[in-house]
């Protein structure tokens, strides 16, 4: 049998809007490029020897209906004016033998700029903790990013977010963020 580890990832967002929460999901994959495909959720792990690359590469390994492995985050409501957002942080540590993490992030009331800054900074924690980088938690993400960063063990931390405010027509309203593993 056959190891399905992930060689490359690609990261995507999206949002939709439609009067049923289902077609709003639907929307909002469709607008991130996955919609044609079967998507499998999977758990936080940038696999070891993995390469992050663009959605557009990405995109062009895939079939349409093929089973599609995803860590991916959502957020959906149908209340007027609220402010949501996903987000999906990466952390990659600098030897590429070494597994990294991704997390997700769904927020309310967060800008897109928080919500990633806070999946970037959880993804990265994970690493630095596995990696033994001492921290102070209740550091800002800037002073941690830092730290991460001249430790010289984590090689790149990035996000993908999309935040979305919804009208008010009493429509859903969904917001996507997404890792994909491409095998």
């Amino acid at each position: 049998m056959s190891k399905l580890v992930a060689k490359e990832i690609f990261l995507t967002k999206g949002m939709g809007v439609h009067q049923e929460k289902l077609a709003s999901y639907e929307m909002a994959l469709r607008h991130a490029s996955i919609a044609p495909f079967n998507i499998v959720r999977v758990s936080s792990i940038f696999p070891p020897d993995c390469k992050l690359i663009s959605k557009d590469i990405g995109l062009k390994k895939l079939i349409v209906g093929q089973v599609l492995f995803c860590v991916i985050s959502s957020s959906a409501t149908d209340k007027p004016n609220q402010l949501i957002s996903s987000a999906v942080g990466v952390a990659i540590p600098k030897d590429s033998k070494q597994f990294g993490y991704l997390s997700e992030h769904h927020s309310f009331s967060q800008t897109e700029k928080t919500a990633g800054n806070y999946s970037e900074q959880i993804a990265a924690e994970m690493l630095a903790t596995m990696l033994n980088i001492d921290f102070d938690r209740s550091q800002n993400w800037d002073e941690k990013q830092n730290l991460f960063v001249t430790s010289g063990k984590i090689a790149k931390t990035t996000n993908i977010t999309q935040s979305a405010l919804t009208d008010d027509r009493d429509r859903w309203t969904t917001v996507v963020a997404a890792a994909v593993l491409v095998l």
